[in-house]
């Protein structure tokens, strides 16, 4: 007779080692920052100005065990944001340059000012260009030579940045 073949046998299942789950951690609540407002649009003919504050920046929640919480919350400081519309103060538009008039050039520029605790704006940057050079540098241009009311905060003059939009629009 043949041989029967050898079937060899599987080998006993492993048991797999039970390991205990770690009780879960309380997760830290995150902090959200507040949404910021959008900016209001100024025509270089009609107003001089529409500044607008650029919200703080909210700092991250640390993963250390949190402290008892007190009992009374601190009182938040108060914040007066920075000015130019003070009617006093006399802002002048932006000159539309005529060059770029002729070529068609129109835009929004939105511009990053450090306003000093004085009034005076210390830095200009282009935030967002129109796309144009010549109405970037007339709008940066005008605003260094701009005055405003400085942001308070607890009734004391503080250097603040502030956002400053800008609309060159033909008509």
């Amino acid at each position: 007779p043949p041989p029967k073949p050898v079937v060899p046998t599987p080998p006993p299942p492993v048991p797999t080692p039970r390991v205990a789950k770690p009780a879960p951690q309380p997760r830290p609540t995150p902090v959200r920052a507040p949404e910021p407002t959008p900016a209001p649009i100024v025509n270089a003919e009609d107003a001089p100005n529409a500044p607008v504050v650029r919200p703080p920046v909210a700092t991250p929640v640390s993963a250390a065990p949190a402290a008892p919480a007190p009992s009374a919350a601190p009182a938040t400081p108060r914040m007066e944001l920075p000015s130019s519309n003070a009617a006093y103060l006399k802002n002048p538009s932006p000159a539309y340059p005529s060059i770029s008039k002729r070529m068609g050039e129109q835009g929004k520029v939105l511009l990053r000012v450090l306003i000093s605790a004085e009034g005076l704006p210390e830095q200009v940057e282009i935030k967002q260009s129109s796309g144009y050079e010549r109405l970037d540098r007339q709008a940066h241009d005008t605003v260094l030579r701009w005055r405003f009311v400085p942001g308070k905060r607890n009734g004391t003059p503080e250097a603040m940045w502030y956002l400053v939009p800008i609309n060159f629009v033909l008509e």
